[in-house]
């Protein structure tokens, strides 16, 4: 048996390890807290609709945010660490039919270069929205 075929359940162990994304910064986690500020989460959805255009807002590499409207913004806990996204790198996300799923596999790349900077996956959307207001 080849040496390679022998290592290979080994090589395969190390990969299922889990992954433990960085802590945000203090200047992320501040630019989080302002962006959720009087928002309050709500159970967490594996789909958003992409239309109206979402705006998204680049917190770390393992962080993002869509702001829907004034009332509305969906945090996504990508999977894994989309590295460059926090160096300004166009995010491209492979996703079918009208919605960004959990599980679109998504690419950072550096255009002016032309090289791809990291990979990564969406994960489940957590929808922070702005209470009614008391009467």
């Amino acid at each position: 048996m080849r040496a390679w075929m022998m290592a290979a359940p080994l090589i395969l162990a190390g990969c299922t390890g889990s992954y433990e994304p960085k802590p945000l910064t203090d200047k992320q986690a501040a630019q989080l807290d302002k962006a959720l500020a009087g928002k309050v989460a709500g159970e967490k959805v594996s789909c958003i609709n992409r239309e109206p255009q979402t705006n998204l807002t680049v917190i770390s590499n393992t962080v993002l945010l869509y702001r829907v409207n004034k009332r509305l913004v969906y945090k996504n806990d990508l999977i894994g660490s989309c590295n460059g996204l926090t160096a300004g790198d166009t995010m491209i996300v492979r996703s079918f039919g009208s919605q960004y799923c959990r599980g679109d596999f998504t690419t950072t790349a550096n255009l002016q270069i032309g090289i791809t900077t990291g990979s990564c996956a969406l994960g489940d959307f957590t929808p922070y929205r702005t209470p009614p207001a008391a009467k």
